[in-house]
């Protein structure tokens, strides 16, 4: 198989950060000012798919340095339902590659009627997302041929962090943002032949992650599904050992996206339990662990910028893994690039 779509736009995730960095610097700026000044009580997101994932690390970041309760929107509310809702003095985020889903688009102009200020963090900036929230975060990543979306799910991250950063004036986060795109042009080294044999012979398997790393997780096991057709879940450390570690048995493949945090320490913990119960780690981390297979992914400047650094990583990996099981990532079948839910 040739070059495929997915590697290329994982290669250039990189050159589409350096652009949106620069390109959305002042608007940015001018946005983190206003909501310093409006003092959002909540803030909604509305999203599916890949995007959804996006808001669930924005999530983190927005109660973890802005202390705002953050929820996500579920957009049948609007289009199916028609339910009213009370969104006076909430900020709401939509998050799309395409901007163009009915159901989001719906949601996004219900969530405008009910009082909410509301920006689209939105790659299509002639799509109804983009054209009708009352500002534009372009994601700028340029054109994504390949159905599985992977430039546009780490400009989505990119994007949300920048504006918490701004909002917040934590010149650290800004800082490790500015070093975000020479790290992700370096982070391109084919994944270690053994964890992409370990991976493609798996039919199923957890993902794990805590914090700011559990969205991967979420994200890597759609991908998983979606390019190599191996059936996954994703849990947080916290919550796998109340059920989910029922179904482990020996051999069982776990894989691990290790945080940099706080959560580090309560996830190790509990790998070590699952390996106990006969499940076969497999980390992407920082280091090399001394017993189980790593995957190596550089660490950021800023310790909550590090889990992007994780997925872009995967990303390699899982494209590598769909193609040993003899898959096209470009083209998964039963699968559009532009979900049209209504």
């Amino acid at each position: 198989m040739s070059v495929t779509f997915m590697a290329e736009e994982i290669a250039g995730a990189g050159e589409a950060i350096a652009r949106q960095l620069d390109a959305n610097a002042a608007i940015v700026a001018e946005l983190a000012a206003t909501l310093r000044r409006r003092e959002p009580r909540l803030v909604v997101t509305i999203a599916r798919g890949s995007s959804d994932h996006a808001t669930l690390y924005i999530k983190h970041l927005i109660e973890l340095r802005l202390g705002l309760v953050c929820a996500s929107l579920g957009p049948s509310l609007a289009s199916l339902y028609r339910a009213p809702m009370r969104l006076a003095e909430a900020l709401c985020l939509t998050i799309s590659q395409s901007g163009r889903s009915p159901d989001i688009v719906a949601m996004q102009q219900a969530a405008r009627r009910a009082g909410a200020f509301t920006i689209a963090l939105v790659n299509d900036e002639r799509s109804p997302a983009a054209t009708g929230a009352e500002t534009l975060l372009a994601l700028r990543a340029g054109e994504e041929r390949s159905v599985a979306a992977t430039k546009t799910m780490l400009a989505s991250l990119v994007a949300g962090a920048s504006l918490v950063a701004h909002w917040s004036a934590d010149k650290a986060l800004i800082g490790g943002l500015a070093d975000l795109p020479g790290l992700l042009g370096a982070n391109l080294s084919a994944p270690p032949e053994h964890l992409v044999a370990a991976l493609a012979g798996a039919r199923s398997l957890f993902v794990i992650g805590r914090g700011a790393t559990l969205a991967m997780a979420a994200e890597a096991a759609l991908k998983l599904k979606e390019t190599c057709a191996i059936h996954a879940e994703a849990f947080s450390s916290a919550e796998v050992l109340h059920g989910p570690a029922g179904v482990i048995e020996p051999g069982f493949p776990i894989l691990v996206f290790a945080p940099s945090d706080a959560a580090r320490a309560g996830v190790m913990e509990t790998v070590d339990r699952l390996a106990a119960f006969g499940a076969a780690p497999m980390l992407i981390d920082v280091a090399p662990h001394p017993v189980w297979p790593t995957l190596v992914a550089p660490a950021a400047t800023h310790e909550l910028l590090t889990p992007i650094l994780a997925l872009h990583a995967f990303y390699c990996l899982a494209e590598a893994t769909a193609r040993r099981r003899g898959r096209d990532p470009d083209a998964p079948p039963n699968l559009m690039k532009v979900t049209r839910t209504l």
